[in-house]
């Protein structure tokens, strides 16, 4: 454990560090402190943190940086965060896909670094259809999902409907199969087509065709913005090899979508490291999370990712207002 002393030490360093990027030495500690220590004691203290693993000190310099574990002593034990600073941000209801990519822009943009979100995962059931006569024998049929997802296909047809037969597919259909699955919908329009009259039976098995395919559709699971944010970080800008390392983390979704899935299951903002999640194995980036919700029901995560001197009590305010913003603007309630 350390005593009170250390701490304050400890505190002070990751702090100034933060702020300038430089290595920082005892006697902008004694100044950063305001307390009178001899130099010699400080570099004792100094010497005791880097013995435990907290700090570092670089070959071309005098001072000390923090070092993954110091940052977790300092993120765990010393950090308060302000959540009320961002309350003007805003992040209006719209179609899902929107205002999660919008939601990503909004992460990157505060933060200044690269914003992520897990979209979630697209439903196969469809809440309303409708059928929108273009031309002759060729029809836009627009999808809306429970979530409130629009989704809009063109159909080819061999008969020319008019809009009374129009009218009444979509009735049919909203009226019997709204809330079901769509392969739901296409066995039960099966065994009633016999009840109903050709043309408009074959309007309706041509629009569930294209509604699976509207629906099912692979889509994209993680959305990024800032990605070239990274390129100013004094951090990153000196070292092509972990610019590249972290430009092929962004490429390799799958890795982002296990570290984010993990962070669904927690409460609150979570915060990765150094490359301490193992699945984001770089000790210059970390990761700071949340998990948002639909109508009270977690449904995807989202956070920001940065290099390791990151001010992560700005950094975890972001995100936890940008998980509450999202959360409003997706839920029904």
């Amino acid at each position: 454990m350390l005593d009170d002393r250390a701490k304050l030490l400890l505190k002070a360093l990751v702090e100034r560090y933060i702020a300038d990027g430089q290595p920082v030495g005892s006697r902008t500690l004694s100044r950063a402190t305001g307390i009178e220590l001899s130099p010699a004691t400080i570099r004792n203290v100094m010497s005791d943190l880097e013995e435990l693993g907290l700090i570092a000190s670089p070959h071309t310099s005098a001072g000390r940086i923090p070092t993954a574990l110091g940052y977790r002593l300092f993120v765990d034990t010393m950090l308060t965060a302000d959540r009320n600073q961002f309350q003007t941000a805003t992040l209006a209801p719209d179609q899902p896909q929107k205002v999660i990519a919008n939601a990503a822009l909004l992460l990157s943009d505060l933060s200044h670094f690269v914003g992520v979100v897990i979209a979630p995962k697209r439903s196969s059931v469809f809440r309303h259809i409708e059928f929108l006569r273009l031309s002759d024998r060729r029809l836009l049929v627009i999808i809306v999902s429970p979530e409130g997802d629009v989704q809009n296909r063109v159909l080819f047809t061999e008969t020319d409907y008019n809009a009374s037969q129009l009218v009444e597919a979509s009735n049919y259909l909203n009226h019997h199969f709204a809330g079901m699955a769509i392969e739901q919908v296409r066995e039960k329009l099966l065994a009633e087509v016999e009840s109903l009259r050709g043309e408009i039976a074959t309007l309706m098995q041509a629009a569930v065709q294209v509604s699976t395919e509207a629906l099912t559709q692979v889509q994209d699971d993680v959305v990024i913005s800032g990605e070239r944010n990274l390129l100013s970080v004094s951090d990153f800008s000196g070292d092509m090899g972990n610019l590249r390392r972290a430009f092929d983390l962004f490429e390799q979704k799958a890795q982002l979508v296990r570290l984010l899935d993990s962070s669904a299951q927690a409460e609150g903002v979570r915060i990765y490291i150094g490359g301490e999640s193992k699945i984001v194995p770089m000790d210059e980036l970390s990761v700071v999370s949340a998990p948002y919700e639909v109508d009270g029901l977690v449904v995807g995560t989202l956070g920001v990712i940065g290099p390791t001197r990151m001010a992560y009590d700005r950094m975890i305010q972001i995100v936890d207002i940008t998980s509450k913003l999202v959360s409003n603007a997706l839920s029904h309630k």
